[in-house]
């Protein structure tokens, strides 16, 4: 039996939202579930089970139903105004560093 993945707290919600706005970019373009499916590869039951937000249906899924609704270029804004990381680059904390590398004899 496959067990479906725990969410850490409102990471609950991410899944679900992204689901249910895939669902409105689908209906949006008058798009029947079964066209989406097959341009994206996957069954009916799974884009079922993306736009309800499920965590268990792999990342890739997600991904294919975007192309197949011409929102690739979605994936572009992930992460583009990382707020927190500028800021903690702009406040110069000390990057971590590597333990040095080990070095091994090899035997002659």
């Amino acid at each position: 039996m496959k067990q479906t993945p725990r969410l850490p707290g409102s990471a609950n919600k991410v899944l679900p939202l992204l689901g249910e706005r895939l669902k409105l970019a689908r209906l949006r373009r008058r798009l029947r579930a079964e066209a989406v499916a097959e341009r994206a590869g996957i069954s009916r039951s799974t884009l079922w089970q993306i736009e309800k937000g499920n965590p268990s249906v792999a990342l890739g899924a997600y991904f294919l139903v975007l192309f197949a609704l011409n929102l690739e270029q979605d994936l572009l804004l992930v992460a583009k105004d990382d707020v927190l990381g500028r800021k903690l680059q702009d406040a110069g904390l000390p990057a971590r560093s590597r333990a040095p590398r080990v070095k091994t004899e090899v035997a002659p």
